[in-house]
């Protein structure tokens, strides 16, 4: 299943970040870092998987915009482009990790500061094994869901078509608790390497398009949302969640929206996990019969690339009887809009740092 997503995912972001009129000009280019840095501790629980520096190597391939649609003017006018990592973690037991990922290249100070966002998925080549591998407690599973920042300078065409940048990166892996055990690791890098102009001319003028104002009223969105995850107790199981969402919106202009809605979970993992301490752990007071369910009212915000979107949404659990990783969640997440109403979505729900479940929805916005 997590396979699936993946795919899925991969088709909803390029057939928005490809869908550009044909006569569009064409300027690709190709770039390659080496980094070397050091994994956070952003939880202790890793503490003893954290002993040396990791490296590694980015690859990626970008497409410049230049304005033919309005978004791309909205927004700089950035890159779209495919990317690979490969990290050496520098420890046995946590291995080396290879992914793939879909990009952005935003640009500043004219177009000499570059901020890429990548999202994908990372193979992951020792994962935790009850026998064979059991510190490792940071990767459960294989294939996980990777996201990738980058802060670079860049010079490009110093030389013919080779120019340089340089930056820092960080590195996130996580199977967003599909499986346990997911502590997740974020690396923290510096990176600096070589760019090069595959084709094209830089000094093809950027297209201003008319901007059109947006005027909506208040929407109405209904979202379900589904997928597999497990507790953090270990080979429990995985079970099926349930999510039901329904919330409004109002558009503020071209690029944002602001949300206001309720949630209402249905985590089958959590009727074992309530099982299991109620059972395990008599000291911790759990009845048996405790609700599994949990209602949430939240808040949110829209922002609008082309038919991709980002949503960022803050939570808090009004109905909770069950105590699990406290009553505020976040999610954050990307929707492909589908016409005028429909949408796809997926979406990483967690509590603060803390991943819950990764979230395949679709949705209807009246």
């Amino acid at each position: 299943m997590r396979t699936w997503i993946f795919i899925i995912y991969l088709l909803l972001c390029w057939g928005g970040a490809t869908s550009q009129e044909t006569d569009t000009p064409d300027l690709w280019t190709l770039d390659a870092s080496a980094f070397y840095g050091s994994v956070l501790l952003h939880n202790t629980d890793i503490s003893h998987l954290i002993r040396q520096h990791p490296s590694g190597v980015i690859l990626g391939l970008s497409k410049q915009t230049f304005g033919r649609e309005g978004w791309e003017e909205n927004f700089n006018y950035p890159d779209t482009g495919i990317s690979l990592v490969f990290q050496d973690m520098r420890n046995p037991t946590l291995g080396t990790n290879l992914g793939v990922y879909l990009h952005y290249n935003f640009y500043l100070l004219k177009r000499n500061l570059q901020f890429r966002i990548g999202q994908g998925m990372a193979y992951n080549s020792n994962p935790y094994d009850k026998e064979e591998n059991f510190r490792n407690n940071a990767y459960g599973t294989h294939l996980m869901s990777s996201t990738y920042l980058m802060f670079n300078y860049q010079k490009p065409d110093l030389f013919r078509n080779v120019g340089v940048k340089a930056g820092i990166s960080l590195i996130h892996y996580s199977n967003a608790n599909v499986k346990a055990p997911n502590t997740s690791t974020n690396t923290f890098v510096f990176n600096a390497g070589v760019i090069y102009d595959l084709e094209g001319d830089r000094n093809t003028p950027f297209m201003e398009v008319e901007r059109t104002e947006i005027d909506e009223g208040i929407k109405a969105n209904l979202v379900f949302r589904s997928g597999i995850n497990e507790s953090d107790v270990i080979n429990s199981g995985q079970f099926p969640f349930y999510i039901f969402s329904a919330y409004a919106d109002k558009r503020l202009g071209r690029l944002s929206a602001l949300q206001a809605g309720v949630d209402v979970f249905f985590s089958n993992f959590l009727k074992d996990l309530i099982r299991f301490q109620s059972v395990s752990f008599p000291e911790l007071n759990v009845d048996p019969d405790t609700d599994f369910k949990r209602v949430g009212l939240f808040v949110g915000h829209e922002l609008f690339i082309h038919k991709i979107s980002v949503i960022t949404q803050l939570g808090y659990y009004v109905y909770y009887p069950f105590d699990f990783e406290g009553r505020v969640y976040n999610r954050v997440g990307v929707k492909r809009y589908f016409g005028e109403r429909w949408f796809a979505a997926l979406s990483l729900k967690s509590h603060a740092a803390k991943a819950e479940a990764l979230e395949l929805g679709i949705g209807i916005r009246l």
